[in-house]
């Protein structure tokens, strides 16, 4: 018999599911057919055929071409059609999820937090559930359940269970997303992000070109008084973003990628693979940054080894590589030129290239170039011993410099070396001295001393402060005294009838 409520029934969950029609009119034909089984005891998939009419709703069933009434299915196998119809729209569901996320990988979404479970949050997408594992959460940020997140999907996995979405805000690539949506150059392709290095929650280098002379890709990225890259930075809590010209010549985009440091000279070695770059004293903590966080995000961006030195050292390394290959018999003093544009700036790195390079690019013979290694690597082993013995000597004075500003604190506050008293004080004066910073007894306070002297000692054995302070109190008691006396002679003259001149003559 016709049913339509069954049909706006399928209609409802194929919609709200996101589920094909077709797909759920089946579920339904194996849900019935599966409790027919249950009922009559058989596994045999063929035994019963079920068909639901798409236009009317009708079910009929048959078995073995007889046809069975709905009526004679009881409660226990409407239950198991009700479990197993159930268990089916889940794994359609799942295959849905799947099928509309597995395209979005790489994509940025927005969700709203729902709970925390063990460091990850679990952000509710909608449809499903996304994971952000702690490691994808950017360092230092704080948030709260039912904040609004955007993130960027990374994997898209579908599980038994459940299709399971993990979500990242400290991958690199969200940062490309992110521009790509508020600078319009970026998303149309007139602007191209050659590379990005990024270390979540601190700093972020991108370097930037234009295929159109007339877009300026670095001023495109920053807008009208950074506004677009202020949106960006928004996003990301206070993640601070350098944008940098890209340029093929690695020299150029090394000193780019540098900035804001001003560097002096870059001189790069293939065979290493290591850029090195000369900057000013002034311009030595720029360029390292905070912890080294600039040249290694340089180093990132640029795909090369970055190594930085000041005028002196770079100039020292040549000065002794020139010496040590001077000072081998058959090696051309014109090929150490050569040599130092290679990028070859120091006697380690003759070590560490090898022949190869000296016998391809300088054509020098195969003995000759292993002559000038094995000089080389005895030269490097000396400058090591050398740089540790200035390494020990400069720990030794500094050593001693904190040796001797001891010293000198405990000069100012009074006490001897070794912790014994001045020469012309006692050992109890001593023992009554403010103790030094470093001389404080275990468990108790530098700044408390416990003075243990006798309230009856000799004014010897006081302090100056002390015995000042006993000195007027004593002078105070002197003078009441003789206060006292003046005024009891003058009492007793008085009652007398006698002057108090007389009085004090007799």
């Amino acid at each position: 018999m016709p049913n339509p409520e069954l049909l706006r029934i399928v209609d409802g969950i194929a919609r709200d599911k996101n589920i094909e029609r077709e797909q759920v009119y089946t579920d339904v034909e194996q849900a019935i057919a599966s409790a027919l089984r249950k009922q009559f005891n058989t596994e045999d998939a063929t035994e019963f055929t079920v068909t639901l009419d798409r236009g009317t709703g009708d079910i009929s069933v048959s078995r073995q071409g007889e046809t069975i009434p709905l009526s004679k299915l009881g409660r226990i196998a409407a239950q198991t059609a009700k479990q197993v119809m159930i268990q089916l729209l889940r794994q359609d569901e799942r295959g849905s999820i799947y099928e509309e996320y597995k395209d979005r990988v790489a994509t940025i979404i927005t969700g709203t937090i729902a709970r925390f479970e063990g460091g990850a949050m679990i952000v509710n997408l909608g449809r499903a559930e996304g994971i952000m594992p702690r490691s994808e959460q950017i360092p230092g940020e704080n948030h709260q359940v039912g904040e609004r997140v955007q993130a960027l999907i990374t994997e898209v996995r579908d599980t038994p269970s459940a299709v399971r979405i993990i979500l990242s805000r400290s991958h690199p690539e969200l940062i490309r997303r992110l521009f790509e949506r508020e600078v319009p150059e970026v998303g149309e392709r007139t602007i191209e992000l050659k590379a990005l290095a990024r270390e979540p929650g601190h700093r972020t280098k991108i370097a930037v070109s234009s295929i159109d002379s007339k877009v300026d890709a670095v001023g495109a990225c920053v807008g009208v008084r950074g506004s677009r890259i202020k949106n960006i930075v928004d996003e990301l809590g206070g993640e601070k973003i350098d944008i940098v010209r890209w340029n093929e010549s690695s020299q150029i985009l090394i000193s780019n990628a540098l900035k804001p440091a001003e560097v002096a000279e870059v001189s790069l070695c293939f065979e290493l693979g290591r850029a090195t770059v000369v900057v000013n004293e002034d311009q030595l903590s720029l360029a390292i940054g905070k912890r080294g966080q600039n040249v290694r995000l340089a180093a990132r961006l640029t795909g090369w080894d970055v190594d930085i030195l000041t005028p002196a050292e770079f100039q020292a390394g040549v000065a002794r590589l020139d010496q040590t290959l001077k000072a081998i018999d058959g090696f051309p003093p014109e090929a150490v030129d050569k040599v130092i544009a290679l990028g070859l700036i120091d006697v380690r790195d003759i070590e560490e290239v090898g022949v190869g390079p000296l016998v391809e690019e300088l054509e020098l013979a195969e003995e000759l170039a292993q002559r000038v290694v094995a000089r080389c690597a005895e030269d490097a082993k000396v400058w090591s011993a050398e740089q540790a013995a200035k390494k020990e000597a400069d720990a030794s004075a500094k050593a001693a410099a904190a040796s001797e500003s001891k010293r000198a604190l405990d000069a100012l506050l009074g006490i001897g070396e070794s912790g014994n008293a001045p020469e012309g004080e006692t050992a109890e004066s001593s023992e009554t001295s403010m103790p030094g910073p470093l001389e404080a007894s275990e468990g108790g306070s530098p700044e408390v001393t416990v003075h243990q002297q006798s309230m009856h000692g000799d004014q010897d054995e006081l302090s100056p402060e002390e015995r000042a302070v006993r000195g007027l109190a004593a002078g105070d008691v002197k003078a009441k005294e003789l206060e006292d006396e003046n005024a009891e002679a003058a009492a007793l003259a008085e009652g007398r009838g006698v002057p108090p001149a007389e009085e004090e003559s007799r």
